[in-house]
């Protein structure tokens, strides 16, 4: 019994010691050696939008704007301005007849040094960059708001922030691109034109017709 007890023990250990020795052969074969050299990272393309003026000119978005939908929009706002000729100013500047202004015009009103120190006015450009995102435009702004990330909805509401004692005229929209309108025109021309297979086939089947 001792020595049938001590073959099986041998058998088992051999096992193990083959199964261990596969495990590790394996291991060396299918885990591959890490590269002497790290290819090159793939950075993802920031997308352009929200931050920085519309991808469309805001001109073109302009033409095509509602007033109605810009004051709906202006709602978003009221937490923080009024907008009626004389009214009061709240957390924000009162905003009658601010397009066409310049920066921190309302006479009081605690702007910041942000704000106050960019030049020029509000313009229809530079609305739109302020609407999409303030602390880009003005870094320490003390405006809260993060922005519309739409461009049509910005467009809307400059569009009625105009109606509002600014009445400035609408910019004209960029003019299109000749050799853009070019392509485009001969694009049509080629979906509007027969091929000469279509143009000639009718004819040719009408010619070789059998009468009945």
């Amino acid at each position: 019994m001792d020595d049938r007890s001590n073959t099986i023990a041998g058998w088992v250990l051999a096992g193990g010691i083959v199964a261990l020795g596969l495990s590790i052969v394996s291991g060396m074969y299918f885990n591959p050696k890490a590269p002497d050299k790290e290819g090159f990272a793939v950075v993802a393309e920031e997308v352009a939008g929200a931050g920085g003026a519309a991808a469309v000119p805001i001109a073109t978005l302009l033409a095509t704007a509602d007033v109605a939908k810009g004051e709906a929009a202006f709602k978003k706002c009221t937490a923080c301005h009024t907008i009626a000729s004389g009214g009061a100013n709240g957390i924000g500047p009162n905003l009658w007849a601010t397009m066409g202004k310049p920066h921190g015009h309302v006479a009081g009103f605690a702007y910041s040094d942000a704000l106050k120190g960019i030049a020029g006015n509000w313009d229809w450009e530079n609305m739109d960059k302020w609407l999409a995102n303030p602390k880009k435009y003005a870094p320490g702004t003390k405006m809260t708001f993060a922005g519309l990330g739409n461009p049509e909805e910005r467009a809307n509401l400059i569009l009625y922030l105009n109606s509002q004692g600014s009445n400035l005229p609408l910019p004209a929209p960029p003019a299109a691109d000749p050799a853009a309108a070019a392509a485009d025109a001969a694009t049509e021309e080629d979906l509007s034109t027969p091929t000469t297979d279509a143009a000639t086939q009718a004819p040719a089947q009408a010619a070789t017709k059998q009468p009945d």
